[in-house]
């Protein structure tokens, strides 16, 4: 008798961690979409793609073939934020399903980024150039026209002038110290954004709200997929081994808080996490009997 041989599905993590080990081929709306799995494990991926493909489809067939590139946008922007309704989820903008995709799609509603990532996909099945731009303090998109860059705000469907852009980077010029002889050009805060970097802000945002709520199941988790995404940023495993501490895992806490300060020696906090990390090993033995 010939046995069947089984495959076991990947674990959210591992199937993330193969989305995102190259930067030549990370697929940035599906590792996007698979951050929801922490939440819902049943979630598939591929469903979710094609949904965003049939979205795509439907706008693409009714788009003619020798339309130019600001009519493409024109129609994009009305079909994606009237026609479909996609806008800023204002009355929760702090929910954590805002940055699900697949919920996104759901509810229509999200946060700056989850809604850039659906409509630049969109915009680019359609044969536009659009790019995510980490803007401070509100991700942005920009499209590539034959007259210019044009630059929209995902979270209203606004276009947003040279003006607009100055004035929503003021506060950030004044809290940076960017202003008179450090005045930073515009054009480096518009500046097209590396998937990978898109990922950490969309885990950063989720990690956020989570850190406030001292929900530390699901920061443990949002903070796995950040040191799987930013290997070399050693303040990520700090960060993981405070929140071990917390779900009592206090030896793997340790081991997080040796491998930060073996790459961080220096940092300001170092001598109290050194103290920190002597006591976390102290309290992971066992009793002497």
């Amino acid at each position: 008798m010939t046995g069947s041989l089984r495959f076991e599905a990947p674990s959210p993590l591992t199937y993330f961690a193969s989305l995102v080990a190259e930067d030549e081929s990370l697929s940035l709306l599906e590792a996007a979409v698979s951050i929801a799995q922490d939440e819902h494990p049943q979630l598939d991926p591929q469903t979710v793609l094609a949904d965003i493909d049939s979205l795509a489809w439907q706008l693409k067939r009714r788009i003619p073939s020798d339309a130019a590139a600001l009519q493409k946008l024109r129609l994009l922007n009305r079909y994606f934020f009237h026609e479909l309704g996609f806008g800023g989820n204002v009355n929760d903008y702090y929910d954590p399903a805002n940055s699900y995709l697949h919920k996104v799609l759901e509810t229509r509603r999200g946060i700056p980024i989850s809604l850039a990532l659906l409509y630049i996909e969109i915009a680019t099945q359609i044969g536009l150039t659009a790019r995510g731009v980490s803007f401070p303090g509100h991700f942005l998109v920009k499209l590539r026209m034959t007259q210019g860059e044009v630059v929209i705000d995902p979270f209203n469907g606004q276009s947003l002038s040279r003006e607009d852009l100055d004035e929503r980077l003021a506060p950030y010029r004044r809290q940076q110290g960017l202003e008179g002889d450090f005045e930073v050009p515009l054009g480096l805060f518009l500046q097209s954004t590396p998937a990978r970097d898109v990922l950490a802000r969309m885990l950063g945002n989720l990690k956020e709200i989570h850190r406030s709520a001292h929900d530390w199941p699901r920061l443990f988790a949002v903070i796995e997929r950040l040191v799987v995404l930013l290997p070399q940023q050693w303040e990520q495993r700090r960060d993981r081994a405070l929140c071990l501490e917390e779900l009592g895992r206090t030896d793997e806490a340790a081991d997080d808080l040796a491998i930060y300060l073996q790459h961080r020696p220096d940092a300001e906090d170092a001598a109290a996490l050194r103290r920190r990390m002597t006591q976390l090993r102290r309290s992971g033995r066992p009793p002497l009997h």
